[in-house]
């Protein structure tokens, strides 16, 4: 694929496994308020989404669901060190991407301190020069604006930039945006059935720094 001069990276699915992390929180509160039984799956359908969302849509909208939403981000606290890491590649295309002086962001539907907290236990704050949580926009993924405020942030040119996801709200958002997208391989959703097909689909990581020399 082209080399770019901005790169937009989602987070969870994208450059950290969070799944069996997601999952076993939503399974902790359906457990403890509901009688639902979640399947993964459907956990992880919602990959992407901000969580008070996505708590509304799996358990219903008849619970105190603040409540809920502090419970399971307490939970997900006492557990995250040991259910957290980066996919393979991410640390070596990172660096890479840094060194060659390309600009980084991450822009995601995971909260502030909760995205801290994942950046300093896998010691990756270092390579990105903004992030973008749900506090910083009205509108969120699929919408452009979490895409276009890193953007502006960043001071970077929209043919120059490019979003990186495993959901299609991460491929809408940079769609809408009106910049390249990738959808990575590692998705926990079939890339063919993306309303919007993304401008690249990669394997590995380091595809992304494949055409850095060209």
């Amino acid at each position: 694929m082209k080399s770019y001069n901005t790169y937009l990276f989602d987070a969870d699915g994208t450059l950290f496994d969070t799944a069996d992390l997601v999952c076993n929180c939503f399974q902790y509160v359906a457990q403890k308020y509901t009688s639902i039984s979640l399947a993964r799956q459907a956990i992880l359908s919602g990959y992407g989404l901000p969580l008070k969302g996505q708590l509304i849509k799996q358990l219903g909208d008849d619970l105190d669901i603040d409540e809920v939403l502090e419970d399971f981000i307490s939970y997900q606290m006492q557990i995250l060190e040991d259910n957290i890491r980066p996919f393979p590649g991410v640390l070596r295309t990172l660096k890479t991407l840094k060194q060659a002086g390309k600009k980084l962001a991450i822009v995601t539907s995971r909260k502030r301190y909760s995205m801290n907290r994942i950046l300093e236990i896998t010691d990756t704050a270092q390579y990105f020069d903004t992030l973008v949580n749900p506090e910083d926009t009205t509108l969120h993924k699929p919408n452009a604006e979490p895409a276009l405020l890193a953007i502006s942030r960043l001071g970077s040119d929209k043919a120059n930039t490019v979003f990186i996801g495993d959901s299609q709200y991460d491929i809408l958002s940079g769609n809408a945006a009106g910049i390249d997208t990738v959808i990575v391989g590692w998705s926990h959703m079939d890339p063919d059935t993306l309303p919007v097909q993304p401008t690249w689909k990669i394997d590995h990581m380091e595809n992304l720094v494949s055409g850095l020399s060209s």
